[in-house]
């Protein structure tokens, strides 16, 4: 039952453990958060159901671990491609909006990420922690040197939870994409723009 640290795999185990996460995200692209199926990534990933509960211990934990290896891939994106605006709340949507956007090109896959990252299992809230530090970092690439950190830190978690937020509005349909970004802009801008 998920008893393995992913930092101390072999390189065997690793490349099982990627196998499975590959094949839940090939599922959830095809069929959404429905179509991963333990028994069915197992298979596709060609790795014994025993073996895949050792990693993970259900489907929202095999998402979850999934969305933290690409939040820490858009991380290593903007690191080359730093955020465009003239104010901090510009860079700030214009980051928010480029992970959006990379969500937006695989709305099934998505759908079936934010459903996971919502369950309660143990394993999950590990992995909601890793999400939210890798954003934080991501997010604090749009504060000018000089800026109180502390401060930074507050504004980039308060924007997290209404990123968090519209994309669970869209994911169910209450919220077009478009508006999700917008409601970034206006949360982004009501706490920036009084800082210059």
């Amino acid at each position: 039952m998920a008893d393995v640290v992913p930092e101390h795999l072999t390189k065997s185990q690793a490349a099982r453990r990627e196998r499975a996460i590959a094949a839940a995200l090939e599922l959830a692209s095809e069929g959404g958060y429905e179509a991963v199926q333990m028994r069915d990534v197992a298979q596709r990933a060609d790795i014994a159901l025993g073996t895949l509960y050792r990693y993970f211990s259900g489907k929202d934990h095999l998402l979850a671990a999934a969305q933290v290896e690409w939040v820490e891939a858009l991380e290593a994106r903007v690191g080359t491609k730093p955020p465009r605006g003239e104010t901090t709340a510009d860079r700030l949507v214009d980051l928010l909006r480029r992970a959006t956007r990379a969500m937006e090109r695989e709305p099934k896959l998505s759908a079936a990420l934010v459903t996971a990252m919502s369950g309660s299992d143990p394993q999950v809230a590990e992995c909601q922690q890793d999400i939210a530090q890798s954003m934080l970092r991501i997010q604090l690439q749009a504060f000018p040197d000089g800026f109180d950190e502390a401060l930074a830190s507050e504004i980039a978690r308060v924007l997290g939870h209404v990123w968090y937020s519209s994309l669970v509005g869209w994911v169910n349909g209450w919220l077009g994409i478009t508006e999700a970004g917008d409601e970034l802009d206006l949360a982004a801008h009501l706490l920036l723009d009084q800082y210059g």
